[in-house]
């Protein structure tokens, strides 16, 4: 009698690192080559700061964001047919697509603020474990490999020096149409970096069993076959729902 094999646990692939990394890039296209989803936890920290804003709230007021927060509707879904216009992945809040709308570098300043706050990670935290629970997917962040999916499959923290990462965050922004200097992109990049990896809640860092990819001199293609290479060796399998 033939014994069935058991059900392969879904692959999860978490990815860590500060920004302008490259995860946004690498992961959207990891996803697309294994057919899984793709998620971005940093667009909902971006999309917090937006509601915020956009309501008038102080990014510091913790208590009013968290209170909004609780009843808005955050999605993130691969880019529909109509959608093809270089995003990374469409964000909605209460339905409203504001993939753009949170790609500023006021928005992501205001991100990098309110993700401090242990109240709202909890809310997004339990909002992103939900969106992989069962599924196969690619999650990147700050606290994929540490909070949201200690448990991944593979655990990535993809990194690179803070002037390799200016130059291309300022590239970046030069395809949009923005022009900052680079001693500005830096200054701002280099702020964000110590906000993130000194937050009391959930800060940036390596943990055992990471694997850390510096991607220095390698392009997002060779950064998206090396972690493929990775899967292979290490015989991970896609198990759960799909896309």
């Amino acid at each position: 009698m033939l014994m069935k094999e058991p059900p392969r646990k879904p692959l999860q692939i978490a990815i860590d690192g500060p920004v302008s990394a490259g995860k946004g890039s690498v992961a959207r296209a990891l996803a697309e080559r294994l057919k899984i989803l793709y998620i971005d936890t940093g667009a909902m920290y971006r999309a917090s700061a937006y509601v915020a804003k956009k309501l008038g709230i102080a990014w510091d007021d913790v208590s009013s964001l968290v209170k909004q927060l609780q009843g808005v509707r955050l999605e993130i879904r691969q880019p529909a047919p109509n959608e093809q216009d270089g995003r990374l992945c469409t964000v909605l809040v209460d339905g409203e697509d504001v993939s753009w709308k949170i790609r500023s570098e006021d928005i992501g300043f205001g991100a990098s603020v309110v993700s401090q706050y242990p109240k709202v990670r909890e809310i997004l935290v339990a909002k992103q474990q939900a969106m992989a629970r069962g599924r196969s997917v690619v999650m990147e962040g700050r606290d994929i490999t540490t909070r949201v999916l200690p448990k991944a499959s593979l655990k990535i923290f993809l990194t690179a020096s803070d002037k390799e990462r200016a130059r291309r965050r300022q590239q970046q922004l030069r395809e949009r149409g923005i022009v900052l200097a680079y001693e500005k992109v830096l200054d701002d990049l280099r702020k964000r970096d110590l906000q993130d990896t000194t937050r009391k809640a959930d800060p940036l860092k390596v943990t055992p069993g990471v694997w850390v990819l510096d991607t220095n001199h390698l392009t997002m293609q060779k950064v998206v076959e090396r972690i493929l290479e990775e899967v292979e060796r290490r015989g991970l399998g896609i198990g759960g729902e799909g896309v």
